[in-house]
């Protein structure tokens, strides 16, 4: 793997849009990922060239991550919020399960569905049009689509993890040990998915679209 490909260099020199690095540092001591074997496309031929049209949709897939980054740091804040007494737990649920609804949102169906308008809010939607038409448009994404797809079932599993703290903490309002593990694993494991997601996806999404004519 060169390390253009690992740190996403070579998709800012091709396309001037900028991967989003996963953070250096984490929250948990625990992870779901097997980010050391993450498969990496290789380099689009050197006669490749994006369209500004094309551009926009690897822009968009970059915009909706931020949009959830900024989303997790708010739940950190409900958190710390909570557990320093400022708001009440029925109200901190309330507000992390509705994150949880937009992420899950996010994980099964992608950026996608501003620009892919047939895309409904089901699960298969996604795994049945966005993914297949990558692979339709560049047979040499199958084995990134195939871990990211992996990794969608992984997140999937982790925002369980963080409703079922939530509801011991409702049980038992005084033990925060559960509900701030399940919402640091949620933090490094989206954080870390999202760049991987980005530094694999924004090229193939600025050449191909979310789906057929798109581009």
């Amino acid at each position: 793997m060169s390390d253009h490909a690992e740190n996403g260099g070579w998709v800012t020199r091709r396309t001037g849009l900028v991967p989003s690095a996963a953070p250096r540092t984490r929250s948990s001591a625990k992870s779901v990922l097997r980010e050391d074997t993450r498969p990496t496309a290789p380099e689009p031929d050197d006669d490749v060239r994006f369209t500004r049209r094309g551009l926009s949709a690897g822009h968009h897939l970059i915009a909706v991550h931020d949009h959830y980054r900024a989303e997790l740091a708010k739940v950190r804040q409900i958190l710390r919020r909570v557990t320093s007494g400022e708001t009440g737990i029925g109200a901190a649920r309330g507000e992390l399960n509705w994150l949880t609804i937009r992420t899950t949102n996010w994980t099964l169906h992608g950026a996608c569905q501003a620009q892919c308008v047939s895309l409904t809010q089901h699960h298969g939607m996604e795994t049945s049009q966005i993914f297949p038409h990558l692979r339709r448009s560049q047979r040499d994404l199958a084995a990134v689509l195939d871990r990211l797809t992996e990794e969608h079932h992984s997140i999937h599993t982790v925002l369980e993890g963080v409703d079922a703290a939530l509801v011991h903490l409702a049980g038992d309002p005084t033990d925060f040990g559960p509900i701030t593990e399940a919402v640091d694993l949620l933090t490094d494991t989206l954080l870390s998915h999202f760049a991987y997601e980005e530094r694999e996806l924004v090229a193939p999404l600025s050449r191909h679209g979310f789906f057929p004519g798109q581009l």
